[in-house]
């Protein structure tokens, strides 16, 4: 059962989608993400990549957050998402969106987000492509944080100029899965 934790939208049941195309973040860890994260979400853009089911993002706006777009390029993702969005009442606050994250980076180019959640198949390699475009794109802030959910610890797929633009502010393993939080760097920071 997924539902959301706290905020105002306390207790309500989520949608969930059926089968093996996405594995939703487990409850426990979603607790973890929003503990490491809580007093930067009030008032926050937020842009939930591999959306899903949008738990995430409807999480966030739950506890505060301004504004989030919920991205994924499945429909039936969409669909789960939306009622999601209604059953909290949270939907006058979300832009869901059905795209390529790729597609959706360059068509929003300049647009800033100040918290991102990124959870793509874990094997897919889209984490490098999705930080490098982020950055290049200029949709971050310095301030803006990135949480990164993954099957490993390496998420910049041994690009070290990559890495080298971002610092790591947390990684914390839950079982299997780990937790990556990153803030950009831009020149002259160290």
């Amino acid at each position: 059962m997924m539902r959301i934790i706290t905020g105002k939208a306390k207790g309500v049941r989520l949608k969930t989608l059926e089968g093996e195309a996405t594995r939703p973040t487990a409850e426990r860890v979603k607790e973890a993400v929003f503990s490491m994260i809580w007093d930067d979400i009030a008032d926050r853009e937020v842009l939930d990549m591999f959306s899903g089911s949008g738990q995430m993002a409807l999480e966030a706006l739950s506890r505060g957050a301004k504004h989030a777009v919920m991205l994924d390029k499945s429909p039936l993702a969409i669909k789960v998402m939306s009622e999601n969005a209604e059953k909290t009442r949270l939907s006058a606050l979300c832009e869901i969106k059905r795209a390529d994250f790729l597609d959706f980076i360059k068509q929003s180019r300049a647009r800033k987000f100040d918290i991102v959640f990124l959870d793509p198949p874990y094997d897919s390699g889209f984490y490098k492509i999705a930080l490098e475009n982020l950055l290049d794109n200029d949709m971050l802030k310095p301030s803006s944080i990135i949480i990164c959910e993954s099957g490993n610890e390496e998420i910049f797929d041994g690009d070290e100029n990559l890495s080298k633009r971002f610092s790591l502010l947390k990684q914390s393993r839950y079982g299997r899965i780990y937790i990556t939080i990153l803030t950009p760097l831009f020149d002259g920071e160290n």
